[in-house]
């Protein structure tokens, strides 16, 4: 503890608010303005950074409560503004979630769980998380696919990202019955919001040093709409001559995922394959759990689960692994130039993983939710 004392007490003087902005070089379309720095009127301490949290359903509160724990442990200057949005706990309202929305636009930034959107139609197509992500217009959904060290899955040593757009395609909630038993349901697609996204994604490959990027599709079949998407991914393409560009059917990019997913560095897609593709690589490297997410607008930055699953069947049982909660809140950490906290952080979870000691049931053990947290807040002073 003395070790880590001194260490947390060097990095102090390094840390002050900074203006935001990791991923600030991706965020450059005309239409588009840089993060602006979080706001932190409402900080019970000086230096420190407010930001938005949503637990959201299922085993949310748990994983936020294992985050909040592990922040305590490593004194990380941030503090929570947390809000509750559910509609399956009845705690969805317009107020609510006007609510949240003010609180981000103080913050900048969230840490979110997964906003459960139950299957019934009870008068209105467009989920709480579906109106909340078009409000902050996080456009563009980033999950970083990557092998835990010591942790073996049919696939190793994998690292590739999935871009997604999020605020369009199959996901615009305009359905209507045209005629009795027919249903349907509109894709829309726009050049404006298919070129942002594939300038994300290159600018997102050219910051990060990565040497490919594959737009998945399905242009064969809906020839305007994906043929659209595509057309906008190789204009952009052209902008980027250091950048290698391909493009993938989707029904192909999902079987090469299983045989081959080694070929693949940066993917962009549009919405449904988007959140397909997101849950078929988590299962490469160890399922929902373990991976992270991220969605960004202009404005805002929220970091999430890259599997989306509320986990419900596990709710109370003290068996859902933080892993992938932590990870996205180090993510959080570093986007807010936190970086000793980030590192500090998610070197800890890697250590426990890594060790093989205390793994929760979906990586094969026998540990609680409340064991990892406590192994990974032991790990922060080894």
């Amino acid at each position: 503890m003395a070790a880590l004392g001194v260490r947390r007490a060097a990095a102090a003087g390094l840390l002050r608010p900074q203006s935001l902005g990791l991923l600030r070089g991706l965020l450059t379309p005309p239409p588009l303005q840089q993060i602006p720095q979080a706001k932190s009127e409402h900080a019970k301490a000086e230096g420190s950074f407010q930001v938005t949290m949503l637990p959201g359903d299922g085993v949310g509160p748990e994983l936020m409560h294992a985050v909040k724990e592990v922040f305590k442990a490593a004194s990380v200057p941030v503090v929570f503004d947390e809000h509750h949005l559910s509609e399956v706990q009845n705690m969805a309202s317009e107020e609510k979630l006007d609510e949240v929305i003010d609180s981000m636009k103080e913050s900048k930034v969230a840490l979110i769980g997964k906003i459960h959107t139950p299957m019934e139609y009870k008068g209105e197509l467009a989920s709480y998380d579906m109106r909340l992500r078009r409000k902050l217009d996080l456009f563009a959904n980033v999950v970083h696919v990557k092998s835990l060290p010591g942790y073996q899955t049919r696939h190793n040593n994998l690292d590739l990202v999935i871009i997604r757009e999020q605020t369009e395609g199959e996901y615009s909630a305009l359905e209507h019955e045209s005629v009795r038993g027919v249903i349907e349901c509109l894709k829309i697609i726009t050049r404006a919001k298919s070129q942002r996204i594939a300038k994300f994604a290159f600018d997102y490959a050219t910051k990060k040093g990565r040497s490919k990027v594959t737009a998945v599709h399905k242009a064969n079949i809906m020839k305007l709409g994906d043929g659209l998407f595509l057309q906008c991914c190789k204009e952009v393409a052209e902008l980027y001559p250091k950048i290698q560009f391909d493009t993938m059917i989707i029904d192909n990019c999902c079987m090469q995922l299983v045989q081959n997913p080694y070929q693949f560095d940066v993917l962009v897609m549009p919405n449904l394959y988007g959140n397909i593709v997101d849950n078929l690589a988590a299962g490469l490297v160890g399922g929902a759990g373990v991976v992270p997410g991220e969605s960004y607008s202009a404005e805002y930055a929220v970091f999430e689960m890259g599997a989306r699953h509320p986990f419900a069947q596990a709710v109370g049982r003290n068996i859902a692994n933080p892993t992938a909660m932590l990870l996205s809140a180090t993510n959080m950490l570093r986007h807010l130039n936190l970086e000793f906290h980030s590192n500090l952080i998610s070197d800890a979870v890697k250590k426990v993983i890594k060790g093989g000691k205390v793994r929760t049931a979906d990586m094969g053990g026998y540990a609680t939710s409340h064991d990892f947290t406590q192994a990974v807040i032991g790990a922060l002073d080894a």
